[in-house]
């Protein structure tokens, strides 16, 4: 037998004590569904047989969509309405009563779920549609929020899906599939394991498939393009064997790539639902994707116990959207990103703990949910270290796998990885508001005999109770190697003091942005996400611009301003100056504050002409192109200018700029319109990083290694080897 063979026996000898010790631990508390289906999506309509087995003193109340009459086809098996639901989707509620020692009944029902579209604002210029489920000839949605099969409460289950559509029609779902049922032309998926949905997915898909090891890649593509299938085949496997290796055996036997009638970004148990505009985003197979095959660990392996807090966002975006960018020397970018945007979208009055966090409804929501979780994470891989964290993570997908877990069980897990007690942390970083905010002072240098010594005060100003911090500090020395160190600060204000060998040259408080903190804003760029975020936004018009030019600006001023009280659109000529209490987008080459905004932006990085415009030695010329930049004016508040000689290009930047919000300037061309440059001005200074005496810094220090380079020191979750680091980057 060769060492292939070997590991891939290995692999499901392992595999399978884990769904055997899962389901062992799960059987008192799983509902069997045994769902055959039809579906006819002219119509809207359905018809359904579910025989249904209910765990030992299971709850035998359940939810059904309202619009499906239901009746029982097993002898002796009563069945009664019970209150109906009145909100967003109807909900009839039933109890079922069965004679002693019966847990298994049959209901029959039949009906329409047809539902439209839903807008959902998220921040100015962003909203998300969504739909609650329907039965269409473009395809059909389906999943416990339409209660489409009978909802026992959060009961986890098991099924069969046997599903009868048009021909020419496919069906995904959840676990193993798909195949032809053996006594009609149906095709049947099946989830053994627990799951905490069932998902119907249909439409006229081209099927495309890869086996690898005892994981299949499937993609569902609604027009044939084996060139985009390929590349998504060959990428799941990549991730797959990633994230195996990080964390432990791949719960399930395929992996999907299915392709929405809608734009969405959707992350399934054993599948993801993308819309066909985002599948082609060419740089989508190395973001999103890695980010929704993740999810088949956190959130689709170990389920989130949304009542104490969703974690997974959190940490699915760190290990998957940080610890690539992280690979790439893109890491500490990410996270004063991730930073800039808690600053942006987050104040009092919309920010909460993670613990009241479910899911993303609104900008503020995601940069707490997503990206206060994800620094969360990195201070306790920094706290801990990247092996013990790594260890952590095991041990927590290892103990919680197919149950639900929060941050209850993330904190045992490491606490056992590390044998420290770890429970102020979690407690701080999950259950209080807000941020740190940082402000160094008094920094000195005094000669000794022995050498130098460096004081100084570092201050939390924040109004709120000082929180525990590990403060990381670099200091580089003259003749001397710089000195790395970490200090602990536990009251709103910590004296520093240093003894060094050599002369001070220069003095950084947090340099890799590692710890989760209000941002000064001179520690970063001016952003369009100041303005998306704001407070309090004025949009400023240009009354001398062309009439369909006006009238276009003035459209996008007013989608951006839909459902926004806090936006104001004002003519230029209306105001003798700019206020100082807001942010401000001014629009058009003609508007009358334009001087102004050129006094924000340094000179070198950007100059305009009559027929040319020059970002960082690159020259567009005017004609064709549409430009958006963002400057800082002496009152810390952010101006931006955007201006387009075409009427036409203005709907897509409506729709278009606030998906930029991390950037300092926008190329686009043509009338779609298509970006061809983007980017953030340089950030010459931060008041936490001091230059104290003049010299070259020539031995600048790298930030720590990525985490996937632990993965050298450790076995194999899996006891499979490992795999090299060179292997890992060619992704």
């Amino acid at each position: 037998m060769n060492n292939t063979t070997n590991n891939r026996l290995l692999r499901f000898i392992l595999s399978m004590i884990l769904l055997l010790a899962s389901r062992t631990l799960l059987a008192q508390s799983v509902v069997d569904h045994r769902i055959k289906v039809s579906i006819d999506p002219e119509t809207g309509s359905l018809t359904v047989k579910d025989t249904v087995t209910l765990p030992d003193n299971g709850n035998t109340g359940f939810t059904l969509h309202a619009g499906l009459n239901a009746r029982i086809l097993t002898p002796g098996v009563q069945l009664s309405q019970t209150s109906r639901a009145n909100q967003e989707i109807q909900l009839q509620g039933y109890r079922v009563s069965l004679p002693q020692g019966v847990k298994q009944f049959t209901l029959e029902y039949a009906g329409k779920i047809e539902h439209g579209f839903t807008t959902t604002h998220e921040s100015t210029g962003r909203s998300r549609q969504r739909l609650a489920g329907t039965i269409s000839s473009e395809g059909v949605f389906l999943d416990a929020g339409v209660a489409w099969y009978p909802r026992f409460g959060d009961t986890l289950k098991t099924f069969s899906l046997s599903v009868d559509l048009p021909d020419g029609w496919l069906v995904v779902s959840q676990g193993s599939g798909p195949a032809k049922a053996q006594d009609s032309k149906a095709t049947v998926w099946s989830a053994n394991l627990p799951q905490d949905d069932i998902y119907l997915i249909a439409a006229p898909f081209h099927f495309y498939s890869k086996q690898q090891g005892n994981t299949e890649a499937q993609v569902f593509l609604r027009q044939k393009d084996p060139n985009l299938a390929d590349r998504y085949l060959q990428a799941t496997s990549r991730y797959l064997t990633l994230y195996e290796e990080l964390i432990g055996p791949y719960p399930y036997t395929k992996f999907a790539l299915v392709e929405n009638f809608w734009e969405t970004g959707y992350g399934m148990p054993s599948f993801t639902l993308l819309g066909s505009r985002v599948i082609r985003l060419p740089f989508i197979i190395y973001t999103s994707y890695p980010h929704e095959i993740l999810h088949n660990w956190w959130g689709n392996g170990v389920y989130v116990d949304y009542a104490h807090g969703n974690w997974s966002e959190g940490l699915t975006s760190y290990l998957a959207d940080h610890l690539l960018k992280e690979q790439r020397g893109q890491g500490m970018a990410y996270r004063r990103s991730a930073l800039q945007r808690y600053g942006d979208f987050v104040r009092g009055s919309n920010d909460f703990p993670l613990t009241g966090f479910r899911s993303r409804h609104t900008s503020a929501s995601q940069a707490v949910g997503y990206d206060k979780a994800l620094m969360m994470f990195h201070m306790l891989r920094r706290k801990l270290g990247d092996e013990q964290f790594i260890q952590g993570l095991r041990r927590f997908y290892r103990d919680n796998l197919f149950k639900q877990a929060g941050y209850a069980e993330l904190r045992s897990a490491f606490e056992q990885a590390s044998s420290r007690d770890l429970r102020h942390f979690f407690q701080q970083w999950t259950e209080r508001n807000g941020a740190p905010r940082l402000e160094l002072s008094e920094l000195k240098v005094a000669t000794q005999a022995d050498g130098y010594r460096l004081s100084g005060k570092l201050r939390q100003t924040q109004t709120a109770a000082p929180f525990e911090l590990d403060i990381p500090i670099i200091i580089y020395l003259a003749d001397a190697p710089p000195l790395r160190t970490s200090l602990p600060m536990r009251e709103h204000s910590l004296d520093l003091n240093f003894t060094l060998p050599g002369k001070p040259l220069r003095f950084e408080i947090d340099p890799w942005f590692d710890l989760f903190r209000e941002l000064h804003p001179d520690e970063v760029p001016p952003v369009f996400s100041k303005l998306f975020g704001a407070e309090r936004l004025l949009i400023l018009l240009p009354a001398d611009a062309p009439r369909t030019l006006l009238e276009g600006y003035r459209r996008l001023a007013n989608q951006w301003a839909s459902g926004n009280n806090n936006i104001e659109i004002r003519l230029d000529r209306d105001l003798s100056q700019l206020p100082q209490d807001r942010q401000i987008w001014l629009m058009g080459r003609e508007n009358h504050f334009l001087d102004i905004f050129s006094n924000t932006l340094n000179n070198n990085d950007y100059s305009v002409s009559d027929e040319t415009v020059s970002i960082k030695q690159k020259t567009f010329p005017r004609s064709g192109h549409s430009f958006a930049f963002a400057g800082r004016s002496d009152s810390g508040n952010t101006i931006a200018w955007l201006t387009s000689d075409d009427p036409a290009s203005l709907p897509g930047l409506a729709r278009k700029l606030p998906h930029y919000g991390k950037y300092s300037y926008l190329v686009f061309e043509g009338e779609r319109p298509d970006n061809r440059t983007k980017g953030q001005w340089e950030v010459s200074r931060s008041p936490l990083q001091r230059q104290i005496h003049s010299g070259p810094v020539v031995n600048r220090m790298p930030p720590p290694a990525p985490l996937l380079d632990a993965l050298d020191n450790l076995p194999h979750p899996s006891a499979e080897g490992t795999v090299s680091t060179l292997q890992r980057l060619k992704m």
